[in-house]
């Protein structure tokens, strides 16, 4: 289960740091809330392919990071 979420540089995102609790979670807004950058954001950490075009405008890098909780780690 995810458990923690950061996002810095990433598309038009300066820094995002989210906490998930346990259970059902939702993403939700309004069009052009952001939605799409943060599944865009977890693509990456599933292994999609990066490429500059990811970075925001003006930096060097974006970065990130994820924090998931494992009931039996065996099926990793």
């Amino acid at each position: 289960m995810l458990r923690h979420l950061t996002i810095k540089d990433f598309v038009i995102v300066d820094r995002l740091e989210l906490e998930f609790a346990n259970g059902f979670g939702a993403l939700t807004g309004e069009t052009g809330a952001g939605k799409s950058i943060l599944i865009g954001a977890l693509y990456l950490l599933l292994g999609e392919r990066a490429d500059t075009s990811a970075v925001r405008a003006g930096e060097a890098q974006c970065v990130v990071e994820a924090t998931f909780h494992l009931e039996d780690s065996r099926a990793v």
